[in-house]
């Protein structure tokens, strides 16, 4: 054993046992991990030289081990005076879980900081690898690698890979920043930047992000670049401007905001000179919500563009949907125990379309809305709802061919308060239920701007009583050879209202309710408060469920139909009610087996005897990225447009790489296809290429085509537009490719 003199805080202690030395507790020792600062220093070699106080020279097989860090090679030196490695000759370099290769390596042993030489690397984080003239580590967390490469493709050869004149890894901020770049395809460049960043893992992190490339019928090429500002861990912003051949710049920016209390999302769009429009063109979306301690809760939803084309021309991606009318709304509400309280203001602002306009609804400014109710109040169950509205209409509504109706049902401006008690007692038992309901609608109506001699306050006062009742039976049975059980659950629910001429009563936000299955159990046929339906009806329906021992429901089946014992004298201006019963609704839904799920949904007029609204519809899924649906939709009950369409849909692999995905969704009165998806899709080991064309109609009219190309490089970024939201909505079922088993989300 020698002892040499200690330099810093700990001696250095020598062992020779053969041909290997062995020295313990290096001074000034610093270690790839928090860990490994207190490690000892082991290092073996066949030969040792030197000074024991100033240098120690290594010769043949040195191994340099501290903590996770090794370090081998053909010679070394160990400097006391600097704390300090030198090492050469065939090195092999573990630090902090990454690998290294090279002709020298120097490491200061107490900071981390040094060089290799003529250095291959594989980086454990995100597998990335690469080679370079030479790498410098600035510190434990931080390289600097000098004319390298960059891929996170496991072969020699890689398919795809950044070379950067110099290169910074950076795994305190989890980003790499590449000066005067140049991104190879298939040893073909594609990309070149002055700079770029990207992450070193799934982080988000700050920089110019890839650009977008993509071209529609409307606008000519599209290219997009943005920068993205990672703020905060809750905070980003991204701007992105965007070329449009047709029309000029366009640019546009993205802020999101997330905190404890509150949380939102604004986008903005502006283009200066529209070449096509000869104007400027904007568009502007805005929601955020912020709750207040105790209970007060702030939210509003903005929207607005510049002029009715704006959806038929602008897409801030391919898969926005086209809205012709744009919310204004701000609302604030307060929570009790039991109750809540909401003041809104809201309005809307409609695009229209000339081949089929739309009216324009009601403006509140403002509206008051108040809940409250309780449950179990001795076997009680109580609600009462208030609301106070001020409607508004910028325009008179004399005549207006949206409306076609006389301007008594639509004045211009007018209040209106509603007072709505219920109350009931549900009878609960494991093989019945029986809920008695009393309820009482009381409504106030202050109208500006009526027709001459029509009255401008109204009053309507109608009570309302019901009774649900059911049964449920259940037995064991055997669904597709599965064991489950079944059940058998009839109903039947009595509504009756008085009838109250209410033809002088306005329409501000009221109009008949769809007619489905849930709306059978409804105590009205209208939604809103303009309009209180007469009702002296019972509706009787059965349902039969498969529930697997787990407690899924494995199928359901249902029928149901409405039985009126008076004509309906309440109506809306259009709508004739002579019936003595309703369509007959038939749905039925299950999973056939793991693969096959089916859904049925059936209306049918016995006094038409036939079908006026059907959808059908089954789905495939037999295994991960594989999914086929088909389904088939008519609707005939509107003679003006009557619909029936065959949707199709599918994502299929094509052989082992290659999977092909779309959707055709076909107008059988029409005759032609009304939307259309059809892309390809191509995963390699470390990246993947997407290819996807879309038809989306944007107007009666008129529709928009896309096609966008996508290259996604694994742990580097997307190249090209994004068509992934695309298919997740086309494509019920899409699973991304490059997901183990497939990921939907």
């Amino acid at each position: 054993m020698i002892r040499f003199p200690a330099f810093s805080n700990s001696p250095v202690l020598l062992c020779m046992v053969t041909t290997t030395v062995a020295a313990a507790a290096l001074p000034g020792v610093a270690a790839a991990q928090a860990t490994d600062k207190d490690e000892p220093v082991s290092i073996s070699a066949e030969r040792m030289t030197g000074r024991p106080d100033r240098e120690i020279n290594f010769d043949t097989n040195v191994e340099i081990i501290q903590g996770t860090t090794v370090i081998e090679g053909d010679r070394a030196t160990y400097n006391i005076l600097k704390d300090e490695v030198d090492a050469s000759g065939h090195i092999r370099m573990r630090r902090m879980g990454d690998n290294y290769t090279g002709e020298s390596v120097r490491l200061r042993i107490d900071s981390g900081e040094g060089f290799i030489t003529q250095p291959t690397y594989h980086l454990q984080r995100n597998n990335a690898q690469g080679s370079a003239e030479r790498i410098d580590f600035q510190s434990e967390d931080e390289a600097l690698v000098s004319e390298g490469t960059y891929s996170t493709c496991e072969s020699p050869d890689p398919d795809w890979y950044l070379k950067s004149s110099r290169l910074r890894l950076d795994k305190t901020r989890d980003t790499g920043f590449a000066t005067n770049t140049l991104v190879y395809f298939k040893g073909v460049p594609i990309l070149a930047a002055p700079a770029m960043s990207f992450p070193l893992s799934d982080a988000r992190k700050s920089g110019v992000l890839p650009p977008t490339i993509g071209s529609t019928n409307k606008g000519g090429l599209e290219v997009t670049v943005p920068y993205y500002f990672n703020i905060a861990p809750n905070r980003d912003l991204t701007l992105y401007p965007k070329l449009i051949s047709r029309r000029g710049v366009q640019l546009g920016a993205e802020g999101r905001y997330l905190g404890e209390t509150y949380t939102g999302e604004t986008r903005v769009e502006y283009l200066p000179g529209d070449r096509e429009m000869k104007s400027d063109r904007y568009a502007l979306s805005s929601i955020h919500t912020q709750s207040f301690a105790p209970a007060w809760t702030f939210n509003w939803n903005l929207n607005t563009a510049s002029d009715d084309k704006y959806p038929d021309d602008f897409a801030s991606t391919i898969t926005t949907s086209k809205q012709r009318l744009l919310l204004r709304d701000m609302n604030l509400t307060y929570g009790g125990t039991f109750w809540y309280a909401t003041l809104r203001a809201s309005n809307y602002q409609v695009l229209q379309d000339l081949a089929a306009p739309i009216a324009r609804p009601y403006d509140r400014l403002p509206q008051f809305t108040l809940r409250a109710e309780k449950q179990d109040v001795n076997g009680w169950d109580w609600s009462a709802d208030v609301e106070a509205t001020r409607f508004w209409h910028p325009d008179n509504l004399a005549g207006d061919p949206v409306f076609a109706q006389p301007n008594i049902l639509y004045p211009q401006a007018g209040n209106r308060v509603v007072f709505n008690p219920k109350l009931s007692y549900p009878i609960l038992r494991p093989g019945f239920f029986l809920t008695p309901k009393l309820s009482l609608h009381a409504t106030s109506y202050s109208l500006d701007n009526r027709a001459i001699g029509a009255p401008t306050s109204l009053n309507r006062t109608l009570p309302t009583a019901s009774i649900d009742s059911g049964l449920v039976f259940e037995r064991d049975a055997n669904f597709f050879g599965n064991a489950v059980s079944q059940t058998l659950e009839p109903r039947l629910f009595y509504v009756y209202t008085p009838y109250r001429d209410q033809s002088q009563f306005p329409l501000f936000d009221s109009g008949l309710a769809d007619f489905n299955y849930a709306q059978l159990f409804s105590e009205s046929r209208f939604v809103g408060h303009d309009r209180v339906s007469d009702a002296n009806q019972l509706t009787a329906a059965l349902v039969s469920r498969f529930i697997e021992p787990s407690g899924a429901e494995r199928a359901r089946v249902a029928v149901g139909q409405r039985y009126y014992f008076a004509d309906q004298s309440v109506t809306l201006p259009g709508i004739l009610n002579s019936q003595t019963r309703s369509d007959l609704l038939l749905a039925a839904a299950g999973k056939i087996s793991q693969a096959v799920s089916v859904e049925a949904n059936m209306q049918y007029s016995q006094s038409l005897r036939t079908m006026v609204r059907d959808n059908y519809g089954v789905r495939w899924q037999p295994g991960p990225m594989r999914v086929l649906n088909l389904q088939y939709r008519r609707d005939v009950a509107n003679l003006l447009s009557p619909l029936e369409q065959i949707d199709m849909s599918a994502q299929w692999p094509m052989s082992q790489r290659w999977y092909g995905v779309g959707r055709v969704n076909y107008s059988l009165n029409d005759k032609k296809t009304a939307e259309a998806l059809l892309g390809l899709e191509y995963k390699a080991d470390c990246w993947i290429f997407r290819v996807v064309a879309q038809r989306t109609p944007t107007a009666a009219n008129t529709a928009t085509t896309g096609f966008f190309v996508q290259l996604e490089l694994n742990g580097l970024s997307r190249i090209g537009s994004n068509p992934l939201e695309a298919l997740r909505q086309n494509i019920p079922g899409y699973q991304l490719i490059n997901q183990p088993g497939g990921n939907s989300r």
